[in-house]
């Protein structure tokens, strides 16, 4: 069955063809060629010149297969429950609907196989693009998304690998900020709860924890780091417990995900353990209810919502501009000072300063880079 725009008959142009000669890239061609809109006129022209030297004419039956959807934007995010996630969808929504798309919403729960399910249940259905954020062992159905000319717009993590565009945050900033303040407080022995290493953001936040000891002079500790599972409810009581059952215990954690946050306080609680007096504690990522646990818990923020904003933004820029370089916009985050790390008096937002390097070349709060991986 053919699903392209091609005439059937094989001696006619294709839009491969017709893309090579107009220097574009074959999904332009598709946008053009079916009047889907938001390619720039120049880009237009100069696919209409290219199929009019060729003589290309568009496969009705093709034409109408793929416009039943193309105002469908797909979601494929691995906990859809996460407050942070939760958080991403709606900025990404608002801005999408906004410029008149629904949203196909796509849930893989961290399982991998469930996540090329979903990538090729969205590409059945012609969605015009896809933002999404990969699990740890990505499906090889991004790559032939991209193929088929599917646009894709990674959120937060992004496999090795993919050249596509991402919206996220700056993670090894976020961390080092962090682990800076455990230090002057202090503290020595920190100890690194975060998910799977496989993920691109994991290993961004252990170098900024690692940055943080270096910066300070101090030596990065080998056997305070725990990798972990961000999906698995009991994850942060088995990291937290291997961390005491081991002896020599930390004085003070990083943990990154805010279910795993709730399981370690949990067990610090069971074993006795006051916080922050025995244990300081910090979260990576803000929620409505950290600053009423208790105590209320320090935590290193990031702008959720405004990642899901700058993502779908993104992804309408990819559709009107489908050839021009990938961009990579990342974020600051922010570290909110709470009782839980130990400085009730200093409790509010610290601002913490650092060189700026030529890859932060925009404002203050987004930094647009082109990554290079």
């Amino acid at each position: 069955m053919r699903t392209d725009d091609e005439t059937p008959d094989n001696s006619a142009p294709t839009v491969k063809e017709v893309a090579r000669l107009a220097s574009v890239s074959t999904a332009t061609v598709s946008r053009v060629m079916s009047g889907a809109g938001g390619v720039r006129e120049e880009l237009v022209r100069r696919v209409q010149r290219a199929a009019q030297k060729l003589g290309y004419r568009p496969n009705p039956a093709g034409r109408n297969l793929r416009s039943r959807s193309t105002r469908a934007i797909g979601m494929v995010f691995p906990d859809i429950e996460n407050t942070f996630y939760a958080s991403v969808i709606g900025g990404a929504e608002e801005v999408l609907q906004s410029a008149g798309y629904s949203l196909l919403l796509a849930n893989y729960g961290e399982d991998p196989a469930r996540e090329s399910i979903q990538l090729s249940t969205l590409r059945a259905e012609h969605v015009a693009g896809i933002l999404f954020a990969a699990s740890r062992k990505p499906s090889a159905e991004y790559k032939s998304i991209v193929s088929a000319g599917i646009s894709l717009v990674a959120v937060s993590r992004i496999p090795d690998g993919l050249n596509v565009d991402l919206a996220t945050v700056s993670n090894q900033e976020g961390a080092r900020q962090a682990i800076e303040h455990l230090i002057r407080l202090g503290h020595r022995r920190i100890a690194f709860i975060d998910g799977p290493v496989s993920l691109s953001t994991t290993r961004e936040r252990h170098a900024g924890y690692a940055q943080a000891f270096r910066d300070a002079g101090l030596a990065v500790p080998r056997d305070l780091t725990v990798y972990s599972d961000f999906y698995h409810p009991a994850a942060g009581c088995e990291a937290v417990s291997k961390l005491l059952n081991a002896g020599n215990r930390p004085s003070a954690l990083l943990v990154v995900s805010n279910n795993m946050v709730l399981g370690a306080m949990e067990v610090l609680r069971e074993r006795g353990l006051e916080i922050p007096k025995d244990m300081a504690i910090v979260g990576f990522g803000d929620t409505p209810s950290a600053a009423l646990l208790s105590p209320p818990l320090t935590v290193v923020a990031q702008p959720a919502r405004e990642i899901g904003a700058t993502g779908a933004r993104l992804l309408l820029e990819r559709f009107q501009n489908p050839d021009r370089p990938r961009r990579s916009i990342v974020l600051d985050t922010q570290l909110i000072v709470r009782e839980s790390c130990g400085s009730k008096s200093n409790a509010g937002t610290l601002t913490v300063t650092r060189e700026r390097t030529p890859r932060d070349n925009l404002s203050k709060k987004e930094r647009d880079v082109a990554v290079q991986r």
